[in-house]
């Protein structure tokens, strides 16, 4: 793997990991009152199409990153319709 590809990958996992600790609040919490729905519905459609992106570039940075982050977004639209 070139430099590029690692500093790709590094830049994903930070990202994707960011959104754990506000996931897993949700579910602690049973609330997702202060999620903003439109913002999370937008989020998640731009991640959608990172992702169409980074399969048609075959890029596995990108593809690994927006592949999880979509899941973990998901996860938090579907407990902030869950816990309204």
């Amino acid at each position: 793997m070139d430099f590029i590809t690692i500093l790709g990958l590094v830049a994903a996992i930070l990202n994707t990991i960011s959104f754990l600790p506000q996931m897993f609040k949700i579910w602690q919490r049973k609330s997702a009152k202060d999620v903003s729905l439109v913002t999370l519905i937008t989020f998640i459609s731009g991640t959608f199409l990172w992702l169409i992106y980074g399969i048609y570039l075959q890029s596995l940075p990108i593809i690994l990153a927006n592949s999880v982050t979509l899941i973990f977004n998901l996860i938090i639209l579907r407990l902030k319709i869950r816990y309204r």
